[in-house]
């Protein structure tokens, strides 16, 4: 009976300690480099890995690169290129931070919070500071996530090209449903 109760009790602890914490394997990623010249390099990533951790704000997503799905196929391919993202070398785009004023969100309340999000997005070995802010929506304790930002390739070591056919900045979005 004494190992049951240390059991039972190491378990409910375990619980509580995680129960902060949610993570999803379904997150949605969004990569869109358009420009006037072309309306394709667009394409969405819908297994990126992201985390929230209500109580310390920290905030986390990791999309392997040869996941971004494109309509076009040679595009697909230049985008996994070493030229490009080299998705062989660096499989993963990652984003690390908090929420730098997680006080106005009530996670145990129903509601829609904006928020500010800071921290560090690594591509190819090469992390930037990046700061935006993102929509936090509280539904019956499940958490929807969604920010939108732009980022420089060339920050990144990605080298698009003159021609203009992709945008040197493209606009990505994050979105992630955490229950």
């Amino acid at each position: 009976m004494k190992h049951f109760f240390i059991a039972f009790t190491l378990t409910v602890s375990t619980f509580s300690l995680f129960a902060q914490t949610k993570t999803t394997t379904s997150a949605i990623v969004a990569f869109d480099a358009t420009t006037a010249l072309d309306a394709l390099p667009k394409a969405e990533n819908k297994t990126a890995v992201g985390m929230i951790d209500t109580k310390t704000g920290q905030v986390g997503f990791e999309a392997a690169v040869n996941n971004f799905a494109f309509s076009n196929p040679t595009i697909q391919e230049h985008f996994n290129e070493e030229r490009w993202l080299n998705s062989a070398k660096f499989p993963l785009f990652t984003f690390q931070g908090k929420i730098t004023n997680l006080n106005k969100v009530n996670f145990a309340k129903d509601g829609t919070y904006t928020v500010s999000v800071e921290g560090t997005m690594t591509i190819k070995d090469k992390t930037n500071p990046l700061s935006t802010t993102a929509t936090l929506v509280v539904n019956k304790g499940a958490i929807r996530t969604t920010a939108g930002f732009s980022i420089k390739l060339s920050d990144y070591g990605v080298d698009v090209g003159t021609r203009g056919k992709i945008s040197n900045e493209p606009k990505i979005t994050v979105s992630a449903d955490f229950k």
